[in-house]
């Protein structure tokens, strides 16, 4: 008995002492089970960090710390702001909250631009808020202050004290075409950083009655409520667009959005770090698009121009004895579209400068000379 129980115990020793080498030199022998089915499983990969075929983790992965969320808040709000009424707004925009309490309270995202705490964002995103505070990637949160902002292209720049900042890397060369692929990253209604991937849909699109000034990137990357602010990025990580504005009819993502190319962006934001806010040209007139029934009224050979509805008394365009019913049909020899292209050509130039225009009046075409002035400070309508 007692031998038995000698080659007993010396079994289970041998059993253990092989279970032990198995299990530290081919753990994955003590692993394999049964399989219910038959599957062919892809080859293990010496690199686990190697991106998928197909995949823009390094995209995402170089512009994501540095896009970060942005919450801010109203201690008081006497008035509902018109632009929440407006149908334009709501139409790109999504529909607000009613409540008052609730309007006290908004979220968006932002761009780290430099290491000295700099943030690009949309102005609509920090417009009347009392307090401003940036929840970074790493989710420490910062208090922010306004450095100055561009209501009539809806951009802000924020500062924040912070070291050590990862920065957006811009995308210099505006390679960004139609097709390209882009990444949306920001803050979609405050679940958390999100990236969204699609193409670029479209350049240049203006005229749809969201800021004074319009050339947006078209893109069918999903932008929705609280990604305002937030990076569009190419394949490489290099921030292409400050994600804007979205068309939607229910306040939610329909595929398509809207962002400011990032030169313009950039333009803008050492602009306002530099001086404060944007200086831009002016004339002192009022537009109208000629519509055919206007050109047939007015006896024009086509609609293309600006048609002078009216002259500030004392403006530049006074001075230079413009009048209304008179047609701009170009500035510095570049052809006048429409209203929208005047007034942007028109505020590409520097005041003081003196500017070629050329008109068509009474059936007959002029050239003028005016020096342009500088475009009053942009001021909200009250009720």
């Amino acid at each position: 008995m007692h031998r038995l129980w000698l080659i007993f115990a010396q079994t289970v020793t041998i059993a253990l002492a092989l279970l032990f080498v198995v299990g530290t030199l081919k753990p994955e022998w003590l692993n394999q089970r049964p399989a219910v089915v038959a599957l062919r499983e892809a080859p293990r990969s010496a690199d686990n960090e190697a991106p998928m075929p197909g995949s823009y983790r390094d995209a995402a992965r170089a512009a994501l710390p540095s896009v970060v969320h942005i919450y801010t808040t109203q201690t008081a709000h006497p008035q509902r702001n018109p632009l929440l009424d407006d149908p334009v707004f709501r139409h790109f925009f999504g529909e607000r909250p009613d409540d008052p309490a609730e309007r006290n309270a908004g979220l968006g995202s932002g761009v780290i631009v430099s290491p000295d705490g700099y943030i690009l964002t949309n102005y609509h995103v920090i417009e009347g808020a009392d307090d401003i505070q940036v929840s970074l990637n790493d989710g420490s949160t910062h208090k922010a202050r306004v450095i100055g902002s561009d209501p009539e292209s809806d951009l802000a720049v924020l500062q924040i004290k912070a070291e050590k900042l990862p920065t957006i890397t811009f995308d210099q060369d505006e390679r960004v075409r139609v097709g390209d692929v882009v990444l949306a990253i920001g803050n979609p209604f405050g679940v958390g950083q999100t990236v969204t991937m699609g193409i670029v849909s479209a350049l240049g699109r203006s005229h749809l009655g969201i800021n004074t000034f319009e050339n947006f990137i078209q893109t069918d990357a999903a932008i929705n409520p609280g990604n305002s602010g937030g990076a569009l990025v190419d394949v490489n990580g290099n921030l292409v667009g400050i994600n804007t504005a979205i068309y939607s009819r229910t306040g939610g993502n329909e595929g398509i959005g809207f962002a400011i190319p990032a030169a313009s962006a950039r333009n803008i934001m050492e602009q306002i770090i530099q001086h404060g806010s944007v200086t831009r040209g002016w004339i002192g007139v009022e537009t109208q698009e000629i519509s055919p029934e206007l050109a047939e009224s007015f006896g024009l050979p086509d609609t293309d121009g600006a048609l002078i509805a009216g002259v500030m008394r004392g403006g530049p365009a006074d001075g230079a004895g413009i009048r209304p019913g008179d047609v701009l049909l170009a500035v510095n020899g570049k052809p006048v579209r429409d209203p929208q292209a005047m007034i942007e050509q028109i505020a590409a130039l520097r005041p003081d400068d003196k500017a070629s225009l050329r008109l068509r009046r009474e059936r007959g075409i002029s050239e003028v000379e005016v020096r342009i002035g500088k475009r009053p400070a942009f001021r909200p309508e009250k009720e």
